[in-house]
C-alpha cells in the first residue's frame, strides 16, 4: 500500500479481506452457539425460510409430490444455503463502514477514501455470490405470463426445456469469469482510487459464484426430472 498517511485512518487491504473471510464464521459460530444454548438465535434468513415453505406447501398441493433428493442435489443445496448465509453477514460490514464515514466526515471533517469502495466491492461481492441461494429458494425473475397457465406437469417440464438456456448463461459466466480472473491475479489489478485495493479477489469471486450458481442449476434440474417422472407415471396410473 502507498504511503495514505495524510488521509487519516486506512482500512489495510490485508484487514480487509480478512476480515470478510473470517467474520461470518464468527457470525455464524456464535448463533450457532446462541441456539445450542435455549437462547434466542438470530436467524437473518427467516423470510427466505418461510418463504421455501410457502413454494413447498404450494407444490405438495398442486403437484401432491416433492423430490427428495440424492447426495449430490442435498450436498449442493446445503451449499447453496450456508453461502447465502456466509454472505448476507457482510450486509452489517456495509452498516459499519457508512456509519464510520458519517462520523468523520460530519463531525471530526475527515472523510475517509476507502468507506465507499470497500462497500460497493462488498455489494457487488454479495450480488455474485447470492445467485446460488437465490435460485435454491425460487428467487430469481421469471415471466409467468404461460408459465402459470400450465399444469403442474407442465410447469416442471418448461423448467427443464428452460435450463438449457440457463446452463448455456452459466457456462458463459463460468468461462469468461476466468478469464477475467486469470488477467487480473497475472497483472495484480488494483482499483483505480486512491485506496488501491487489489481486484482480482472480486473476479474470483465472480468465478466463484457462477460455479455455485452453476451446481444449483444441476441440483434443481436432477430434482425436476424425478419429479416430471413421477408425475408422468401418476398420470398414466
Amino acid at each position: 500500500m502507498s504511503d495514505l498517511s495524510a488521509f487519516g485512518f486506512v482500512l489495510p487491504h490485508w484487514f480487509y479481506w480478512g476480515w470478510l473471510a473470517v467474520m461470518p464464521l464468527i457470525m455464524m459460530a456464535l448463533d450457532r452457539w446462541s441456539a445450542k444454548r435455549g437462547k434466542q438465535a438470530i436467524d437473518l434468513n427467516a423470510e427466505a425460510n418461510q418463504k421455501l415453505q410457502q413454494i413447498e406447501a404450494e407444490m405438495k398441493g398442486t403437484i401432491g409430490y416433492t423430490y427428495e433428493g440424492n447426495w449430490f442435489t442435498k450436498s449442493v443445496d446445503w451449499i447453496s444455503e450456508k453461502s447465502g448465509l456466509f454472505i448476507s453477514f457482510w450486509t452489517v460490514n456495509a452498516v459499519v463502514f457508512y456509519f464510520f464515514e458519517v462520523v468523520m466526515r460530519y463531525i471530526f471533517n475527515q472523510p475517509t477514501i476507502w468507506v465507499h469502495e470497500a462497500s460497493f466491492l462488498l455489494f457487488g461481492m454479495q450480488y455474485l455470490l447470492a445467485g446460488a441461494f437465490a435460485l435454491l429458494h425460487g428467487a430469481h425473475v421469471r415471466v409467468d405470463v404461460v408459465y402459470n397457465f400450465l399444469p403442474p406437469r407442465g410447469r416442471v417440464g418448461m423448467d427443464i426445456f428452460t435450463s438449457m438456456f440457463f446452463f448455456m448463461f452459466a457456462l458463459a459466466l463460468i468461462i469468461t469469469s476466468w478469464t477475467f480472473f486469470q488477467n487480473s491475479y497475472s497483472m495484480d489489478e488494483r482499483t483505480v482510487e486512491t485506496w488501491g485495493i487489489q481486484y482480482w479477489p472480486v473476479k474470483a469471486m465472480m468465478l466463484l459464484g457462477s460455479i455455485l450458481l452453476l451446481l444449483a442449476g444441476l441440483s434443481k434440474l436432477i430434482k425436476d426430472i424425478a419429479t416430471f417422472v413421477y408425475l408422468g407415471r401418476e398420470q398414466r396410473a
